[in-house]
């Protein structure tokens, strides 16, 4: 505003002194870019990083911590990662990342949209409708309903309205097929390029992991209907995969994951938490332990030994007195070792590579859906009668989680003649599935307490100092968006209310 009253006050200056009929046009703020000359290569590319980062940030601890694959220790004074552990998550914590995905992600993913339609770039639209989805779809799991059908107007509309969740979800399965026939279609326009950092390269050979990823990620949200209408759930899966031409994900060379590069500010986000707030996590004593259980190959890349020398695996959990004597995330989340470490005394891992700690290069992928979960999804599905065999994608799906880890094939052979038979009731059969797919998806933004909400597997206990009468099953609203927004209907009265899916 400043900026318009200083060009007015100019112009009538001008006008007093001079006969000429041009003049400044006080309606163009030379500060604001113009969408329509907004570069959608340089948008998609911001899109598609903080995709990354956010998934590999504050709603992935979270979820972690609700659900026990992460403990929020310290060596000092209580921490906020403590707090969230004991389910003290309040309204200003989730300030970043309300923030980071409405005015960030999503607002560059809905002008890429505009501008693709404008410039008749079909490929772009495609690209973007499915992060959009995927970005929407977490939002709804975490907070239930939210802005939807009104957001992205910027000033034309700075209160959107309040969508309901389950009107949400129908609109992202449509999204996702729009996206997908602009992606089936013929190229015009503009075609992504080296801008990409999720599945970068050629997009010549990149469309069909797009494609895949979006018939994919229809899949998982086709599963959440399990828990409300398992029926429905089984009939729309069940049309999907009997699709003439529909392809899926095939390998881990399908995950739709985010790189990361050993470069400052460029590394996995997870990974940088670990350095900036040293002690604040450790893996969970829960996961941990139902590893330790079946003697899982994956430990070694998942978590280092306590003490550092030994074969065993001791996790965190919440209230433990204060320490550092637990094993410590590994590689598979913060990428090789470049250094090794010098333990302590008692064989314990100081967390910094200064201290004798492990150095670690930064740049294991955020992974945000995978070949790994794609299986645990059809193996449920299955069970539930839909297309396929639910043992075949059940094992499937723990070869390609151990794949992704680095287990040796042999090692793999051995864990599934010992663990890979679907045996018992259906609801013993679903409970194995879902362990495995939370053991698999260690990492994975969000999917885990999704799971747990819908077929209450694993089955957890609350923490012993919790501060609420159960385990959280949605995030409170954002303090800044109930200060901003006059249609927000207001705080939640507890962590306790459903996500619709989870009625």
């Amino acid at each position: 505003m400043k900026m318009k009253k200083l060009l007015f006050i100019s112009a009538s200056i001008l006008l007093g002194l001079s006969s000429c009929e041009k003049y400044l046009d006080i309606n163009n703020d030379p500060d604001r870019i113009v969408e329509s000359a907004a570069p959608m290569n340089l948008l998609l590319t911001n899109a598609m990083v903080n995709t990354g980062f956010h998934s590999g940030s504050d709603l992935h601890r979270y979820s972690s911590l609700l659900v026990q694959q992460f403990s929020g220790q310290t060596t000092g004074g209580e921490t906020q990662t403590q707090q969230y552990e004991k389910y003290l998550i309040q309204s200003a914590d989730v300030n970043n990342l309300w923030n980071s995905a409405y005015a960030t992600t999503l607002n560059d993913l809905e002008i890429i949209i505009r501008l693709s339609t404008a410039q008749n770039a079909p490929y772009y639209r495609g690209v973007a409708k499915l992060l959009k989805a995927y970005n929407y779809q977490l939002l709804v799991d975490a907070f239930g309903s939210i802005p939807y059908s009104e957001a992205q107007q910027a000033s034309a509309n700075s209160s959107p309205k309040y969508d309901a969740d389950s009107s949400i979800y129908r609109s992202l399965l449509t999204t996702i097929d729009e996206g997908l026939t602009d992606l089936n279609g013929a190229a015009t326009g503009l075609v992504p390029g080296t801008n990409a950092t999720i599945y970068a390269g050629a997009f010549t050979t990149r469309k069909s992991n797009w494609i895949k990823f979006g018939n994919t990620l229809k899949l998982r949200l086709l599963i959440h209907y399990s828990k409300l209408n398992k029926a429905d759930c089984v009939a729309r899966i069940s049309s999907l995969v009997n699709q003439s031409g529909v392809s899926f994900f095939a390998s881990n060379a399908d995950n739709f994951e985010m790189p990361f590069f050993n470069i400052t500010n460029r590394q996995n986000p997870i990974h940088q938490f670990e350095i900036g707030r040293t002690n604040y996590l450790f893996p969970n004593k829960f996961l941990v332990d139902m590893m330790n259980v079946t003697s899982d190959p994956r430990r070694p890349f998942y978590f280092t030994p306590f003490p550092y020398t030994s074969n065993n695996y001791v996790g965190a959990k919440s209230a433990d007195p204060t320490s550092q004597n637990y094993s410590r995330m590994h590689v598979y989340l913060r990428g090789a070792v470049t250094k090794a470490p010098t333990p302590t005394a008692n064989g314990a891992l100081n967390p910094l590579p200064a201290q004798g700690g492990i150095e670690y290069d930064g740049t294991a992928p955020t992974r945000m859906l995978t070949f790994a979960e794609y299986n645990f999804i059809r193996a449920e599905a299955a069970l539930y009668g839909a297309p396929g065999n639910a043992e075949t994608f059940f094992q499937a799906g723990i070869t390609a989680s151990m794949q992704a880890a680095g287990v040796s094939a042999s090692n793999i052979t051995s864990y599934i003649t010992a663990n890979g038979r679907l045996t018992g009731t259906d609801n013993q059969k679903l409970e194995k599935i879902i362990k495995e797919k939370f053991i698999a998806n260690y990492g994975v933004l969000l999917e885990p307490w999704t799971d747990w909400r819908r077929t209450g597997f694993p089955v957890i206990t609350k923490v012993a100092n919790a501060v609420t009468t159960d385990i959280p099953r949605s995030l409170p609203y954002p303090q800044g968006e109930i200060d901003a927004n006059k249609n927000c209907p207001g705080q939640k009265p507890d962590l306790l209310v459903r996500v619709f899916w989870d009625k």
